[in-house]
């Protein structure tokens, strides 16, 4: 990894509106590069659209489009333009008319996609087996880069340790994780600082902001934590930019302001032994109040 700059892009969008909200996306990528010198801008979860469509999986699906698409092209010219790396999340087709899936599209410099991440935890409300519109993604990958490994997730994907986990595992070096967060600001940071101090990796994480189709609200506070669990930015509630220059030797000091070396390693340290009966369904002992029933 080299260092580099990475930003959150944090807006409000106009719900439904696809190519209204690319437009505005284009104009903040501008200036996420003109004003911060950014090499890596991160969008919210489902930025075209916003999160909650009020769309039926069927009219969701006539709404969007697959990767490469009308809801891509736009994006990946303006980062060839700019010759910047963009992760660009957008609802896109998965086939067949009604099959959606919530995505991250990591596009490079040349304005080429270099990667494809799927939603492998959507939130219970948003997965068809639960009424929802969103198909479940099937794997998740590392992308190497000019800048570094990135390792895409997205919101609620954040809620699970094993999943950033297996992105380090992998070599990642950055996880970004656009979202469209409807919990507590507390939730937020606690999650992306911990799968930050969990796996030594950056953590530039994007909050959605404003409301959907759905009435939902969002609190943005987007943030970028570095891999000793210190946040190197953080945005307000309000549309702006945040952007900080990752270090490329960031686990040298065991805390900021320290000369103190740190001398452990999470990865390493693991007792690989202990984990052989983690792969199997489990359920909490303490019940929610609502869950979700599948649809036969």
């Amino acid at each position: 990894m080299k260092e580099f700059t990475a930003a959150c892009v944090q807006i409000a969008i106009t719900p439904n509106k696809p190519q209204e909200n690319i437009n505005k996306c284009v104009e903040w990528l501008d200036k996420a590069v003109e004003d911060y010198q950014a090499d890596l801008v991160v969008f919210p979860e489902t930025v075209t659209t916003g999160f909650d469509t009020g769309l039926s999986a069927d009219e969701l699906w006539e709404l969007v489009d697959d990767a490469p698409g009308k809801l891509t092209e736009t994006i990946q010219a303006r980062a060839k333009k700019l010759g910047v790396h963009v992760v660009w999340p957008t609802y896109r087709r998965a086939g067949e008319k009604g099959r959606i899936l919530n995505a991250s599209i990591l596009i490079g410099p040349d304005g080429k996609i270099i990667g494809i991440y799927d939603k492998t935890h959507p939130f219970p409300g948003e997965r068809k087996e639960f009424g929802g519109w969103t198909e479940t993604g099937t794997s998740a990958e590392v992308y190497e880069t000019e800048l570094g490994t990135i390792g895409m997730i997205i919101c609620y994907d954040g809620d699970f340790p094993e999943l950033s986990r297996l992105l380090a595992v992998k070599g990642a070096e950055v996880i970004v994780r656009p979202s469209a967060l409807l919990r507590s600001y507390d939730i937020w940071y606690i999650t992306n600082c911990a799968r930050a101090y969990d796996n030594h990796v950056y953590m530039v994480s994007t909050n959605m902001l404003g409301s959907d189709a759905g009435g939902n609200y969002y609190f943005g506070h987007s943030m970028i934590v570095n891999p000793i669990a210190w946040r190197l930015a953080q945005a307000r509630g309000t549309e702006e930019i945040i952007a900080a220059k990752l270090d490329p030797d960031p686990l040298r000091y065991i805390t900021t302001g320290s000369k103190s070396l740190q001398p452990f390693d999470h990865l390493e340290d693991r007792n690989l032994a202990l984990y052989e009966e983690i792969l199997k369904e489990a359920r909490s002992k303490f019940e929610p109040g609502k869950r979700y029933i599948k649809k036969s």
